[in-house]
Parts: structure tokens; sequence; C-alpha cells
């Protein structure tokens, strides 16, 4: 008896079932710009395009091009329009047929909270998971309050969180002024109550208030002190600020990644701000503890994600085998992060000028501004 009713597979389910390796065909039926620019991908995730509008007439172009004895989950940009085809495909006799829950809008927003690690008063450290973006996001959590490092602008997910371990949200803390999402800093800490923080170097043209992050000061979590000391690390931004939490862990923002480095050039300024970051990674960084382990702000590709789903390695380790580290020559560094780049975000200068209080755009606005693929990295 073929399978008569919709079932919808939220995202944090498709991602799970990717992280354990599992076989996934895909239907996306977005069109072809779209597709190409930004879709769900995975060692073992097969996805073919065919768009909507090719589809209104009847499914029989999908029939030909999809397996009959494999799950087929059906893709789009919001949800309804897999669904109308996911119907069609039951009616013409395929057996087990799924939707993405939210579509593509929701794969972008989805958070999915791991701890990475315990602190030394026995709190922990938090990493929000945005894989559809692969943004990396961070919650401190010690002694009944809570600190968090580059919010996402879906900030709900923070303060669930917080409520249901006991939290009270006291510093919100962005690493940079971000230019490949919308931070969710400042709203998190309105509705919290807490103490915004950003490098004021990245701060000189923004329409708000806020805490300096800068090296000499050190915020403590919890009522047993748990220091984030804050490391001046310029090269993405030239205001871009690290963080040493208890002596165990460095929220690296984006300016150094599992396998991949930051990129300088968002601002418009690859060529002032190359010699920066090389300083960072070359000089700042090696000064720092190599047991470290590495809490950056993204990733870039499945195989920098941990089985349990986490990003981050042991800063020793980083050194060893990521390939932009390994660049002796400044000249040759200079060209590997200025020339030949990855396609810049997209709208990343309305996205720049929103997290600085330029511009106020409205949810769905926002929503728009950030779909597509992060692109922070140079890859070496």
């Amino acid at each position: 008896m073929n399978q008569t009713t919709m079932t919808r597979v939220s995202p944090t389910e498709v991602f799970e079932k990717i992280l354990r390796g599992e076989e996934l065909f895909i239907l996306d039926v977005r069109n072809e710009e779209e597709y190409a620019d930004w879709r769900i991908e995975g060692p073992n995730v097969t996805s073919i395009n065919i768009p909507y509008f090719d589809l209104l007439d009847g499914v029989q172009p999908a029939l030909e091009r999809l397996p009959k004895d494999r799950p087929v989950l059906v893709v789009c940009a919001k949800e309804g329009s897999s669904v109308y085809v996911a119907e069609q495909l039951l009616e013409a006799g395929l057996k087990d047929v799924s939707v993405l829950a939210g579509g593509m809008k929701a794969w972008s927003e989805a958070l999915r909270p791991v701890k990475v690690g315990d602190l030394s008063d026995g709190g922990a450290v938090y990493q929000f998971v945005r894989f559809g973006k692969g943004c990396l996001s961070y919650l401190i959590a010690s002694g009944g309050e809570a600190a968090v490092v580059d919010a996402v602008r879906t900030t709900d997910a923070y303060e669930a969180f917080a409520t249901a371990h006991g939290l009270r949200i006291r510093h919100v803390i962005d690493t940079h002024v971000h230019a490949d999402h919308i931070s969710g800093g400042r709203k998190l800490a309105e509705t919290s109550g807490a103490k915004y923080w950003l490098p004021p170097k990245d701060a000189a043209q923004v329409t708000f208030a806020y805490e300096p992050l800068v090296a000499e000061r050190e915020i403590t979590v919890g009522k047993t002190t748990v220091r984030i000391v804050p490391v001046y690390s310029p090269g993405h931004t030239i205001g871009s600020t690290s963080l040493v939490v208890d002596d165990r862990y460095l929220l690296s923002g984006d300016i150094l990644f599992v396998k991949s480095i930051g990129r300088p050039d968002l601002a418009g300024k690859a060529e002032d701000w190359a010699g920066d970051l090389r300083k960072t990674l070359y000089e700042t960084y090696p000064e720092l503890p190599s047991n470290l382990l590495l809490l950056p702000a993204h990733y870039g590709d499945l195989d920098e994600v941990n089985p349990d789903g986490s990003v981050a390695a042991r800063l020793g380790d980083v050194y060893e085998h990521n390939a932009g580290l390994q660049v002796e020559d400044a000249e040759a560094f200079r060209k590997l992060v200025t020339e030949n780049l990855p396609p810049q975000p997209n709208a990343y200068r309305e996205i720049r000028l929103t997290n600085m209080g330029k511009m106020a755009p409205d949810e769905d606005e926002q929503r728009e501004m950030e779909i597509g693929p992060n692109r922070c990295a140079v890859h070496g």
C-alpha cells in the first residue's frame, strides 16, 4: 500500500542524518540560480534540481530521474511548493516521500546546540551550530550566568536555552562587525538586559552604545571567576578580537577556522588588512598555548564537523594541518588572501550596514539578505 500522507522532516533531523552518514536523495524544486548558489550537501547526499514550474503540468519529468527504492526528500524555498510536488509524487506511486519542514528558509535559520567542553568551576561552553549557513555561536555558562558570543539574529534559541538551564544572560559579545549574517547581539542584549560588547576599532560608524571589547579588559561570568580575555587579532576586520575563555578555549571569530583562514576583503581593504591578518596568524596566535581548543565562528565544509556535530580542534593541531598557516613567504601569503578569492557573501554590504545600525530591514528583508552560504574563508 502506498504512503498517502505527507511526512515533514525538520532541518535538524536532516542534518543529523547527514552526520550519521545516511544516504539522502533530494529533489530540490527551487529555481536553477538559487540551487546553484546554495543547497544541502554532504558525503552521502544525492541532489537533483527540477524547478517547480517545470512540474506544474505533471511530475513525470521528476519520476524519470527519481529512485523507486529509496526515500526522497523534496525541498523548496519555504515548504509550500515542495508539499505540492510531494503530493503529486505520492499519487504517481512513489512510496516514501517527505518534505523539508519550512524549506530552505528553515534550513538557513535552524540552530543545533552542542556542548563542547567544561569550565574549571563546573560550568560549560556550548556551541550553537547554524548548519544551513555554517555559522557558529557560543554560550558560556557559569554560576547561573551566561555570555553569548557572535549571536545570530534568531535569538529566541539562546533565550530558550538559558531559561531551560536556569541561566541569566549577562554579556553578549560580537568578535567583530559581521558581513555574512545579521548579528543578533544588540537584540539579545536588549531583551535580556545584558551588556553588549563590540571591538571599538570596528565600531567607529555604529549608531548605538556598546561596551568596548579591548585587550586590557576582562569579562567575568558567574560567581566563581571564569575569565574571558580579549585578544586583539585584526585581519578579517580592523577590529577583530578573539577571546580566550578560562585558559582553555580560543574563540577566534572569523580570523582562523579549522581548515581555512579568514578573508580580509569584506570591507574593501584587502591590501591594507592582509598584513594584519598575517601578523595575527603568524605572530599573535602562535604565542598562545597550543592546547587551547579552537572554536571558530564559521566552518566551510562538512569534513570540519566532528561526529557529535561540533566544530572544534586543538590549536596546535590546526597549526600542523591548516594550509593557510603554512605560507612562509609574506608576498605569497598576500596573494593568497587578496587574489582569486571566493565570491563575497550575498548582500554583505547591506548586512554590514545593518550590523552598524545604519539600516533597519524588517524580518522578511533580513531573511532574504542572509539567503545563501557563508563565504568568510580563504582556503589555502
